[in-house]
């Protein structure tokens, strides 16, 4: 009997990450790859970074004899580093991830990174689906071409490319047939899909026609979306589509206007507060987070406090939190920086101001009823994206409505209404 393993994917980072990890394990597996464990990098922060060393070594020490391929956006940024490691085999681009024939090089050819700032074309993949049998991604579209100056990911992920719309229409349709409840449409900036399409269709207008021919799929969600980029389209579709789930998250990343204009946003405060009332008023039970930088250079206490006073203002209530981070070869990484500390106690100030928030908007869902995807036989999520318990017991990847009984450890507790 054979001991092979199947190539295992140990990821990090972003939802696209994840579904990228899921191509990534199809290709490796048809190229007959045994015994070889794929480390999919982030790059985001460079806490993120460290980690994935920190992981690689650890998967050596426990996996002597596996042959260990790091890639992702780490690996896309700086594959000499990590080529360098002895604990690596193949350090492989992030475009070269997504291509089966990549899976077919020698082991010898020990670093297969090209320069992604010369991609035109977008990765488009049909992928069976993951997360248990409930929930799906679809990448709609790769890379970035803004330039915030704290952010290294478009050096990971090269410029925006959209994939078609037909072709998103045919994942959608597959995983429709396939039995998900919902899917999620992911992307490094998705509120910039079309810009380099024929028509330059925009975010919202593709949504549209997609919906219109995918009837069969219940429910779809988005990942973050740029303020700037909301188009009249998106929120057309935020008042009159009830399949697009009633929870969005905003790509703000602080409050105060001279960190956003320092920060190279294309944003600023008041439109941020703005936009959360112009959804809010489309659909008055929406749920909306926001990612957050605590601790960026030159920030004074005066400005982290604009920064902790807009959770309230544009009612945020899922918060993802990131203390500053600087990736050196940014403009952010040349400015005055905080002292750690400093960035440390904003970012843990935040946290619990995230927490309360969270908190005060799970209480307020208490004795409302809700629509929950089944991602396991008793638990999912509802359509704000809150953890909701159920007290019997239902098919995997079912929806049903229910009715919020209580709150307890953090979790709704979910009757199904008959």
């Amino acid at each position: 009997m054979s001991d092979h393993k199947d190539p295992e994917v140990v990821t990090f980072g972003c939802r696209l990450n994840s579904y990228e990890s899921e191509v990534m394990r199809e290709h490796a597996k048809a190229a007959g790859w045994q015994d070889t464990i794929i480390v999919n990098s982030c790059a985001v922060t460079k806490e993120a970074e460290r980690q994935v060393r920190q992981t690689i070594r650890k998967l050596r020490r426990e996996r002597p004899e596996a042959r260990i391929v790091v890639t992702g956006c780490a690996a896309q940024i700086a594959p000499e580093k990590f080529g360098a490691m002895p604990e690596v085999d193949q350090v492989i681009g992030n475009a070269e991830k997504m291509k089966a024939e990549s899976y077919l090089v020698t082991p010898d050819q020990r670093i297969l990174v090209t320069d992604i700032m010369e991609l035109r074309e977008t990765a488009e993949h049909l992928i069976s689906g993951f997360e248990g049998r409930a929930r799906a991604f679809v990448e709609i579209q790769q890379g970035c071409d803004h330039r915030c100056t704290f952010c290294i990911i478009p050096f990971g992920r090269g410029p925006n490319r959209s994939t078609p719309m037909g072709r998103i229409a045919e994942q959608l349709k597959s995983l429709a047939a396939a039995g998900f409840g919902e899917v999620v449409l992911t992307g490094v900036d998705i509120t910039s899909y079309g810009g380099d399409l024929p028509g330059q269709p925009t975010l919202g207008q593709m949504i549209r026609r997609v919906l219109a021919q995918v009837p069969e799929l219940p429910r779809l969600r988005l990942s973050s979306l740029d303020p700037k980029g909301v188009d009249e389209d998106l929120l057309r579709l935020v008042a009159e589509e009830p399949r697009l789930m009633p929870h969005f998250h905003l790509s703000i990343q602080a409050g105060d206007d001279m960190i956003l204009k320092r920060m190279k946003r294309r944003h600023l405060r008041d439109e941020v507060i703005a936009l959360a009332d112009k959804l809010r008023n489309l659909r008055p039970d929406l749920a909306l987070g926001a990612d957050i930088i605590a601790g960026f250079p030159t920030e004074t206490d005066q400005m982290f406090e604009q920064s902790m006073a807009i959770v309230d203002e544009a009612g945020l209530s899922h918060l993802h939190v990131f203390p500053y981070s600087s990736r050196p070869g940014t403009p952010a990484a040349k400015m005055p920086q905080l002292q750690g500390p400093v960035v440390k106690e904003r970012a843990a100030r935040l946290r619990a101001k995230g927490e309360a928030a969270m908190q005060a908007f799970l209480e307020s869902r208490v004795g409302k009823t809700a629509s929950v995807l089944a991602e396991k036989a008793d638990f999912g999520h509802c359509e704000h994206y809150l953890p909701v318990r159920l007290t019997s017991s239902v098919e995997e990847g079912s929806i049903h409505p229910v009715s919020i009984t209580k709150l307890v450890n953090g979790e709704l507790i979910g009757e199904i209404i008959r």
